[in-house]
This record gives structure tokens, sequence and C-alpha cells, in this order.
């Protein structure tokens, strides 16, 4: 099985005619996604790669039954594409951009709350089931189909440890990215109970880094409801304190907060492995699977 997104999802493409939505609609495709329709306002009445293009989510929608959305649309456009999908009704919604303004991002968070909709990123890789689908721009040759279930915060971090698992026969059940900005649409907590009752995924390799406390919170519902094992890879160890390393959500805080080692510490007592390397993750994985 898988978590998310399967062979059945509907997807349409949010921005599909911009030169980001048609090139990676056309590796979408290519995987075998199943990708019913796009949306560009004004475009309503095209077609991308035999893909019909609507003016709204809601006439993509109602013409396709679409159940999922990614959007491939510049920062400042992601707060009305996110309100678009959600009030439409579209139950899962992928968001693609990085540094989408904080404000933005808090108002599509609470607004995906009190819907009930699964909102991911931004700053997401998006979301592959290897096999099945796949939603977003991650190189998908480096997947394979498996039943390890991994989340992570860095798209580089996250595609190292793939690339490796796959090479080592280790493959897949989903691998989710969570995205790196200072609002995720949806943590590792929220992720966890998927990958819990998914009884094709007998491992989880959560990969998170500094800044924020989205592992510390992970730890403390993987203590309580987790029974798989858990791998865990904290990146940014050496990252000096007060400054962003990279994504805007990396940063540890001057009295320590958000480092590398109070991530780690939580995590160990817990009851996750603790890995120092994407190479230490797949070493960890051949032990315990």
């Amino acid at each position: 099985m898988s978590i998310i997104l399967d062979e059945n999802t509907r997807l349409i493409v949010q921005g599909i005619t911009g030169r980001e939505g048609r090139f990676h609609t056309e590796q979408m495709l290519a995987y075998g996604a199943n990708v019913v329709g796009g949306v560009t306002p004004g475009k309503g009445g095209q077609e991308v790669l035999g893909v019909p293009v609507f003016n709204t989510v809601r006439e993509a929608l109602d013409a396709t039954n679409a159940n999922a959305t990614v959007i491939f649309v510049p920062a400042k456009f992601m707060r009305n594409s996110v309100e678009e999908a959600i009030d439409a009704g579209i139950p899962t919604v992928m968001t693609i951009a990085e540094h989408v303004p904080v404000h933005d991002m808090m108002y599509c968070y609470y607004l995906a709350r009190v819907k009930g909709v699964r909102l991911f990123g931004p700053n997401s890789f998006g979301i592959i089931s290897p096999g099945k689908t796949k939603a977003g721009f991650m190189p998908h040759a480096i997947f394979k189909p498996g039943n390890v279930g991994l989340m992570t915060r860095s798209a580089t971090n996250g595609y190292e440890t793939i690339f490796l698992m796959s090479n080592a026969g280790i493959g897949q059940s989903t691998a989710i990215g969570v995205g790196g900005d200072m609002i995720p649409g949806s943590m590792f907590v929220d992720l966890l109970p998927d990958f819990e009752a998914d009884p094709d995924t007998k491992a989880i390799v959560l990969i998170g880094e500094i800044g924020g406390s989205e592992e510390e919170l992970a730890a403390e519902y993987i203590k309580k409801h987790v029974t798989k094992p858990v791998v865990a890879l904290i990146a940014g160890k050496n990252a000096p304190k007060g400054r962003s390393m990279g994504h805007a959500g990396a940063i540890v805080s001057a009295d320590g907060t958000g480092s590398a080692a109070s991530k780690e510490a939580a995590l160990r007592a817990a009851g996750c492995y603790i890995a120092e390397s994407s190479a230490h993750v797949v070493e960890i994985l051949k032990e315990i699977l």
C-alpha cells in the first residue's frame, strides 16, 4: 500500500501552462500519474500534453472529479491558489513554491485545518508512491517500490538517502517532502499515524533539520503511539546560532532552541535510531528490516 497518493489518485495541476507546470506535468504523466486536468485562469479550453485546461479549480473539479492538486505557481500567488483549491473542495493540496510569505502560509495553514484539507509544503518536492504515482518535481528514477516510509524537510538530503536506499535494494512505500519553509502545511507528527497504520510500511525514515520544533513533536508522538522502527537523521549540526541556513525554517535560536543536539536527544529518548548520515540510515535499515 501507500499513503496520501496511489494509482487511483485523480490529480490536477494548478499553473499547468507555465514553464515549470508544463515540464513537470510531462514528467508526472511519463511516470504514470493520472493527471486529469490543469488550471490557468484565462486559458480554459486549451490542452497541455493532452490534458484539458480549465479557468478555475471548481470547473476542473466538476469536470474531472479530481481529488488532489499540485500547485506550480510563484510564491506570491500561492495563497490565492491554495484558497481556491480548498474552497472548491479538493481534499489533498500540495504546494511547491519556496519563500511563501509567512502571513500567507499562516492563513493557508489555518484554512486547511478548519476545512479538513491535507496541505503539504510549501518548499516541498511533493509526494511519490513509487511504482504508483507522483505529484511534484522529484527525480522519480531514484525511487524504488518497497516498504520504508520516508518524510523529509530537505529535498537534497531526502534524495541522497533515497538514492542510497534504492541502490541497496531498500524501496519506499511513500516519500513525502514536508518542506523547508517556516510554516509547513503538514508536519512529521501529522504523517506518523498514516505510516503507522499502513500495513506495507515496515519502517519509517524521518529526515529533519535544525530550526522549529517539528522533530520534538514527532518524538512525543512516536514515544506514545508508534510501534514501527523509526530512523532519524537531523541535518545542520554545525550551523551557527541565529543564522538561517538555506531553508527559511532552518535556524537555531540564540538560546540553542531548534538545535540538532536537542532534536536528536528527544528522538533518541523516544526510541528512534539516530543516523549520522544518509549512508548510516541505510546501514541501520539493513540491520532492522
